[in-house]
């Protein structure tokens, strides 16, 4: 990470990546490809059923082919993610027309042993190239986290705006010490949608639609989830970065007294509002009475009239004095009152430490008896 993407005062605590077998999922489907390969080139070499195969070539690769796309059709639902099932679909479409393109039928049983290997080979480097542009850095000030192949994301959440931590670990985690921490921000921005098929049903718009003949539908329950970009997936060691980010949380969680404090400081500059708003509106009558002033002085006290008439701003000059007189004597009031409510917190702050501190002192003094 550059310098120049740090902020001021920012140190860097560490920067991760996905543990290499946190992307298990992706290379299972790889490994799956392998072994079926090998299955299939078994099964029609060297197996009892080998006659079965002999009479057409294009019955192993029927074979291969359905299969494949049996497991991809059931690994999607699980998943709830039917890219898995396109992805088996254009492998098995590849291989059909390479045997299209070149011939190869009476060769078939070879061709899906080495096409398979080749593919998943392709499969686990593709993986391997994903989880290497994962990076996650964590500062004393945030977590950033920077993922994608072809399109670059990146996200940062600050420790003050995290609400909760998730935290789990598959059994492979729990074997070789790496697992998945999702930061779930006040927001909501670590929480997804979670759905549970059942029956074999599935939602078609508001309708239900049938599978195999049960009738579906579908339940969301709102769960920890995000991307791997947007996680700190399958990190390593666990354990000590989970340790490290709840700690920075927590140094970043206000207790009860700064809450207070905060409080005080809010009362403090609302009351210096009203203040300058206060200050504001006396000057600004000031130039208006003086001219009102000046027009009685100018005059001339022919009639009677003119004496009450410069009567009356004298009496709106003293009320006005008055009514700013007692606002002011309010306003201060307020931060008088405000004052003593934060002398009155710091006090009892001061006290729960001092007692704290007695209580180690006694703890300490025990321990020493103990041992002597």
């Amino acid at each position: 990470m550059e310098k120049k993407e740090l902020l001021k005062n920012e140190q860097i605590e560490r920067i991760l990546s996905p543990h290499p077998l946190s992307f298990m999922k992706l290379q299972a489907l790889c490994i799956f490809v392998i072994v079926w390969g090998i299955v299939v080139w078994w099964l029609t070499q060297f197996s009892a059923y080998k006659g079965i195969f002999g009479g057409n070539g294009w019955y192993p690769l029927i074979l291969w082919g359905l299969v494949l796309l049996l497991v991809g059709v059931v690994a999607s639902l699980v998943a709830i993610q039917w890219s898995i099932f396109f992805l088996y679909l254009g492998v098995f479409a590849g291989g059909l027309g390479l045997v299209f393109w070149q011939h190869w039928e009476n060769e078939s049983t070879l061709f899906l042993l080495v096409y398979s290997i080749a593919v998943s080979i392709v499969g686990f480097l593709i993986v391997e190239f994903y989880r290497r542009s994962h990076k996650y850095i964590i500062s004393n000030l945030r977590i950033m986290f920077k993922g994608g192949v072809l399109t670059k994301r990146e996200r940062t959440i600050r420790y003050d705006k995290i609400a909760d931590i998730d935290a789990k670990q598959g059994i492979l985690g729990q074997i070789f010490g790496f697992g998945t921490i999702i930061p779930v921000s006040e927001s909501g921005l670590g929480l997804g949608s979670d759905t549970s098929m059942a029956a074999g049903g599935l939602a078609v718009g508001s309708q239900k639609a049938k599978l195999f003949g049960f009738a579906g539908g579908g339940k969301e329950v709102q769960t920890p989830i995000a991307r791997s970009y947007y996680e700190l997936h399958g990190v390593y060691p666990y354990k000590e970065i989970k340790q490290l980010v709840e700690g920075l949380v927590q140094t970043h969680v206000p207790t009860q007294y700064q809450k207070e404090q905060i409080e005080f400081q809010k009362q403090q500059v609302d009351i210096q509002k009203q203040m300058r708003d206060l200050l504001h509106k006396q000057v600004s009558e000031k130039p208006r009475k003086k001219v009102v002033k000046n027009a009685v002085e100018e005059e001339e006290p022919e009639e009677e009239d003119s004496e009450e008439e410069e009567k009356i701003p004298v009496k709106r000059k003293e009320k006005d004095e008055e009514a700013f007189a007692q606002e002011q004597v309010d306003i201060q009031q307020q931060m008088k009152e405000l004052l003593k409510k934060q002398m009155t917190a710091h006090a009892v702050e001061k006290e729960e430490e001092e007692g704290e501190e007695e209580n180690e002192e006694e703890e300490t003094d025990k321990e020493e008896k103990e041992v002597a």
